[in-house]
């Protein structure tokens, strides 16, 4: 009996869109770049691989490995451009309120 990696799973779970949101909003909320990067290449992966994706946002494949690694910076477009092909966009959301202590100060 053969048993799938954990980037096997991984990569088949990514193939849902709200699994694939899910994934790359908890990598968001990390606040690390490079594995928000790393987390959308495996979204990429999931969709088609690289060169597929390349092919469809009119991306240069070389660019596109080197954009999406973890010394990578894409530009806003080239996000939304593979986000688009994956079927997903991007969205500003309001912060969670943090609890201001009240002064009681007179």
């Amino acid at each position: 009996m053969k048993t799938k990696s954990y980037q096997d799973e991984l990569i088949e779970s990514l193939k849902d869109p709200a699994e694939a949101s899910a994934y790359l909003n908890a990598a968001l909320e990390e606040k690390d770049s490079k594995l928000f990067l790393v987390a959308l290449r495996n979204v990429a992966e999931a969709h088609g691989g690289l060169y597929s994706i390349s092919k469809k946002a009119h991306l240069n494949r070389e660019s596109l490995y080197r954009m999406l690694s973890k010394k990578g910076n894409p530009e806003i477009s080239s996000l939304e451009a593979i986000l688009e092909i994956i079927g997903l966009r991007l969205a500003v959301a309001v912060k969670e309120k943090q609890h201001r202590r009240t002064s009681l100060a007179a």
